[in-house]
C-alpha cells in the first residue's frame, strides 16, 4: 500500500499493511535535515520585495524541499507550508501552487492537510473575561459569531479542497489539563453543532477530517465523538488522557491519532520516550483505526535524536 493508501484506510476504520504516521507540523528541518520550511522571505509580508523569478524560484525549491522532508519522514500527509497563506476568504495562490507542486513531487502516494476549524477556541488570558461575559450576557451574539465562524470554514475548506488538500486537520484547542476551558453544557451548546455541522460539511465534500485539541478531553468526548470527525487528535498523556481508555471508548468508530508524549521527549529520558512510543503502538493499533503521532508535534528545540528515537519504534512496530 501507499502512504496515501494506509492513511485512507485508518481514516475509514480498516486495517492498512502497516500503521501509518504523519504529523500536523513539522519544526525540525533545520536540525534533521538542514532545511528551512518556513522561510521568512516567502511570507506573505515580504514575498512581495521579490521580484517574479526569484519568487517562482523561491516557491518551486520550498515545495522541493519539504516533500524531500516529508518523504525522507514517510509521512502519509504532508503539511501544508505554514507561511500565512490560509486566509478567511480562502488561500493565497502562492499556496495553490506549492499545494499542487507537492501533489506533482509524490505522485499522489501521499495526500496534503492544513487547518480546517472554525470554532471558538481556548481564549489567551486577556479574553478569557470578555468570552465569560459574553455568555451569559449576549448568548444570541456568541451564537451568531459562531456561524459566522463556521460559514468562513466551510467556505475556506472548500477552496482548500479544490486547491488538493485532502485532510483538514480542525485545530481550536479546548482544553486544559484539568478539563475544557468551559462547561461540557456549555460546550454542547456553543461549539459542538457548529464543530459537528463543519465537519460534515468536509465529509460531504470528500475531505478527511481530524479534530485536534490538547489538554483532558475526557469530559466532553462523548460530544467530540458525536460530531463524527474521521479521527481524533492528540489523545494528550500531559493531561492524563490514556489511548489506551480512549481505544476502548470510540476506538471502533473513530480513528486515533497520536500520542507519544511530548514533554518526555524533551525532558525525559530514553527509556520513558521508547516506552511512551511503544504504549502508543500497542494499544492504538489493534483493529487498524490508528494513525502514529506525537502528542502535539516535533517542535523547534526538541532534542531530534528523540523524534528519530520514536521513529525507529514505529518501524519496529508497524506491520500488521
Amino acid at each position: 500500500m501507499t502512504p496515501r493508501e494506509r492513511a485512507i484506510a485508518a481514516l475509514t476504520m480498516k486495517i492498512p499493511d502497516q500503521v501509518p504516521h504523519f504529523e500536523l507540523e513539522f519544526q525540525l528541518g533545520m536540525e534533521m535535515f538542514g532545511k528551512v520550511l518556513a522561510p521568512h522571505d516567502l511570507r506573505p509580508a515580504n514575498i512581495g520585495k521579490l521580484s517574479a523569478a526569484d519568487r517562482d524560484k523561491k516557491l518551486n525549491q520550498l515545495a522541493e524541499d519539504l516533500v524531500y522532508v516529508y518523504e525522507s519522514l514517510d509521512y502519509c500527509s504532508m503539511p501544508a507550508p505554514y507561511l500565512g497563506y490560509v486566509r478567511s476568504d480562502g488561500i493565497a495562490p502562492e499556496l495553490e501552487f506549492m499545494i499542487k507542486k507537492m501533489l506533482e513531487l509524490t505522485g499522489g502516494r501521499r495526500m496534503i492537510h492544513s487547518h480546517a476549524d472554525g470554532t471558538f477556541a481556548l481564549p489567551d488570558g486577556n479574553q478569557m473575561y470578555e468570552f465569560s461575559y459574553r455568555l451569559a450576557d449576549d448568548p444570541k451574539g456568541v451564537h451568531a459569531e459562531a456561524k459566522r465562524k463556521m460559514e468562513d470554514a466551510i467556505l475556506r475548506n472548500k477552496r482548500l479542497l479544490d486547491a488538493g488538500v485532502e485532510v483538514g486537520v480542525m485545530c481550536d484547542d479546548y482544553c486544559y489539563n484539568t478539563g475544557p476551558f468551559i462547561s461540557p453544557d456549555m460546550f454542547g451548546e456553543f461549539i459542538q453543532p457548529y464543530l459537528a455541522k463543519i465537519i460534515d460539511e468536509g465529509k460531504k465534500m470528500g475531505m478527511y477530517m481530524i479534530k485536534h485539541t490538547d489538554g483532558n478531553i475526557m469530559p466532553i468526548l462523548g460530544q467530540l465523538a458525536a460530531c463524527e470527525p474521521h479521527a481524533l487528535h492528540s489523545i494528550d498523556p500531559m493531561a492524563g488522557v490514556d489511548i489506551k481508555v480512549v481505544k476502548e471508548l470510540i476506538g471502533d468508530k473513530i480513528c486515533l491519532v497520536g500520542n507519544v508524549n511530548c514533554a518526555l521527549m524533551q525532558t525525559g529520558t530514553d527509556e520513558e520516550v521508547i516506552a511512551s512510543a511503544k504504549y502508543c503502538m500497542t494499544h492504538g493499533k489493534p483493529g487498524g483505526g490508528y494513525i502514529f503521532s506525537t502528542s502535539n508535534v516535533p517542535f523547534q528545540g526538541m532534542p531530534h535524536k528523540r523524534y528519530e528515537m520514536i521513529l525507529d519504534i514505529w518501524k519496529e512496530m508497524r506491520d500488521y
